[in-house]
């Protein structure tokens, strides 16, 4: 499963630097097409509709169907949109590409969960899982980086275009190393496990939560900061491209650390709720720290804190979905990873167009910078409280007339 994982991350990395690179056209194609910051922030945002409404979807799918063809079909459609978006000259048909892109990319996370959940046991599962998380930092870094780049030397739409025709070629190895779908080694449940036997379980509640924090201040940076750096720093599109790509970077690094550090914590005897969970809070209280103090902060200081935000975007973010699979067991991951970044996704809708719409108002982005830090608070507490003890859900014991799981087997 090596060269599997490696390629999670390049299409992790690919659906990243995908949702993220309207961010780096963002100036241009708001003086092209003369709309709002408001306006703006709606396009930001569009995407995230029906990538958050097809995520409990798309969780069925993977649980369902073999992962290999729903990805690859995923895959194949949030390429073909990123290329056609190149071609546009209307704020409406932009507004429609941005919504199918939503519809491809909701298969990676449930697909990601299916996977690491049935081949990796808890004490492997923190590494990998943080090379994703990772990539959900490393892509906007390499995408704004070299974005920045090429969109100040050739214009926006051949970024979009290469990009997506491109990142076609991904679907070649994918196909011929990922295996068909097999018989799990895991007992499966008597009957499936619906969505209404996960929402009642507390944690459900609480990673949800917690997600929503954590997509709330990524989609925040992913969407608004290269704007920011314009605008607040009098930064160039290039220069804003390189600042933008060091705060990813270090956040992509982190996360690796500390998933690997999880892994041996765990192995050398702490709990996964004391490593899962204690990275969690501690990243997130940290992320809201850091950026309160980078609004303040000038020259030297200001690079300093954008790395010390880095440094805990990853620490807060690298254990997320090694939780999720190991309460779902691995006959639920895929569904609860879709319930989990259905409520999550609520913040690609909400911090994109708030922050517009208040910069509207404002004219100054101190108040997206607070809201943000709050938001990542609230998530250490719903990771502290709310998420109990990191230990698969006894679905036997929970279920619900008509459900009658059996409980998580162990995996090897």
């Amino acid at each position: 499963m090596n060269r599997v994982i490696v390629l999670m991350v390049f299409s992790i990395l690919i659906n990243y630097i995908d949702r993220s690179n309207l961010s780096i056209a963002a100036p241009l194609l708001q003086h092209e097409l003369g709309i709002s910051n408001t306006q703006l922030g709606t396009l930001l945002a569009a995407f995230f509709t029906t990538y958050a409404l097809m995520q409990i979807p798309s969780g069925w799918l993977v649980d369902h169907f073999d992962v290999k063809w729903v990805f690859a079909g995923g895959f194949l459609l949030w390429s073909a949109a990123t290329a056609v978006t190149g071609a546009l000259h209307s704020f409406a048909a932009l507004i429609i590409v941005r919504v199918i892109l939503g519809i491809g990319e909701s298969v990676a996370f449930p697909s990601y969960s299916n996977i690491l959940g049935n081949y990796f046991s808890e004490a492997r599962r923190g590494f990998p899982n943080a090379l994703m998380m990772a990539g959900t930092s490393l892509g906007p870094a390499i995408g704004i980086l070299i974005g920045g780049e090429v969109v100040g030397t050739f214009g926006w739409r051949p970024f979009f275009v290469v990009l997506g025709v491109g990142c076609l070629l991904w679907l070649i190895p994918w196909l011929a190393w990922m295996p068909r779908k097999t018989a799990s080694p895991h007992p499966a449940p008597k009957r499936p496990i619906d969505i209404p036997a996960i929402l009642r379980q507390r944690s459900a509640w609480g990673t949800c939560l917690g997600q929503f924090a954590i997509n709330y201040y990524i989609y925040f940076l992913v969407t608004w900061f290269p704007t920011y750096l314009t605008r607040a720093h009098g930064l160039s599109l290039r220069d804003a491209g390189k600042y933008s790509a060091l705060l990813f970077l270090s956040s992509s690094a982190s996360a690796i650390l500390f998933g690997k550090l999880s892994d041996h914590w765990i192995n050398a005897g702490a709990t996964p709720t004391q490593v899962r969970k204690g990275t969690s809070v501690v990243g997130q209280v940290g992320i809201g720290i850091c950026l309160l103090l980078t609004v303040f902060a000038e020259g030297r200081t200001f690079l300093v804190m954008l790395v010390l935000t880095g440094v805990a975007m990853g620490m807060g973010s690298c254990s997320t979905w090694a939780v999720t699979q190991t309460l779902a067991g691995p006959h639920a991951a895929g569904r609860w990873t879709g319930v989990q970044n259905f409520i999550g996704n609520f913040a690609g809708w909400i911090a994109p167009f708030l922050t517009g719409f208040l910069l509207d108002k404002t004219g100054h982005f101190f108040w997206p910078f607070l809201i943000t830090a709050c938001v990542s608070w609230i998530g250490a507490a719903s990771w502290a409280f709310i998420v109990g003890a990191v230990e698969p859900v006894d679905w036997e014991r929970c279920a619900s007339p008509g459900i009658v799981p059996t409980p998580a087997a162990p995996l090897a």
